[in-house]
């Protein structure tokens, strides 16, 4: 058995909850892009696979994970899938996915090259379903490393082989996505889909920012804790930046020096929100 997840803080969670039940046993590969932001167009040509590479290497520019780019190669991953389920007919790949755009998108990713593996690819999407927490109490995660290793145990019950209409209709699910070419994507239930401007999410980050100067891991830590809708950290920067260099936003510090050293506030031009939308996009 293989399985596959879209979060590196899925991995530990799974891997416990393997040891408490070997008929789980089998190798953990991770995709690693976050296919919920950025260019999506052409991703079937080196050209366009590049051409997201780029526009990752600039946001990760100056941030904390400078050195993941060369790391993340989900088409290297995706051939030796392909090789491993190839050298074992009675090979199985099991999908993780939790209730967020970030896995969904992963998964229609992986959908769009699997169809000559239909009946040995598996799905378990924890939409919408009750958990148990640490405290006994019900809850509904969004993500898979917020369920107890346990508590897996229940959820692989919901394994189910993914059917031959699936197949025939969410690559064409991810043709869309990439044709509409917008630059996020976010889960509106099931697994449904929808593209939005790369603005999506300024009025949010606008919402914690004021005149006063903060550290920006000040503002991230608020950001996080009042957004619906969550996205990485890196993608959430790239958008201060820009509204940096729109005037919105004054910055002190250095970017070179790293995300600590960064302060932000309000700029002292008066605008309304539509016109920092406008502005920014």
């Amino acid at each position: 058995m293989i399985h596959i997840v879209f979060q590196e803080a899925d991995i530990p969670v799974l891997q416990k909850a393997i040891e408490l039940d070997e008929k789980l046993a089998g190798d953990i590969i991770h995709i690693k892009d976050d296919y919920a932001v950025g260019p999506l167009e052409n991703l079937q040509t080196p050209e366009g696979w590049q051409a997201r590479r780029d526009w990752w290497k600039m946001l990760l520019e100056f941030s904390p994970y400078t050195g993941q780019l060369d790391i993340v190669d989900d088409k290297l991953t995706m051939h030796k899938l392909k090789e491993a389920l190839d050298a074992n007919d009675m090979q199985h790949a099991w999908i993780w996915m939790g209730q967020n755009q970030h896995d969904v998108c992963g998964y229609y990713w992986l959908m769009s090259q699997l169809k000559d593996y239909q009946g040995r690819i598996f799905v378990l999407y924890l939409n919408n379903l009750p958990f148990i927490n640490e405290k006994g109490g019900i809850f509904y995660p969004t993500a898979l490393h917020e369920i107890l290793p346990k508590e897996f145990l229940k959820a692989k019950k919901l394994s189910r082989p993914i059917t031959l209409s699936e197949f025939e209709v969410d690559p064409d699910e991810w043709k869309k996505l990439c044709n509409e070419n917008r630059m996020v994507r976010i889960l509106e239930g099931g697994k449904k889909l929808v593209s939005k401007d790369v603005t999506y999410y300024d009025k949010d980050i606008l919402g914690v920012i004021t005149g006063e100067p903060q550290k920006l891991y000040k503002i991230l830590s608020n950001l996080f804790s009042k957004i619906k809708v969550k996205t990485g950290d890196v993608f959430l920067v790239w958008r201060i930046r820009e509204m940096i260099n729109a005037g919105i936003l004054e910055v002190q510090g250095d970017w070179a020096k790293g995300w600590k050293e960064i302060i932000i506030k309000l700029s002292g031009t008066t605008i309304t929100t539509d016109e920092i939308i406008e502005t920014t996009n």
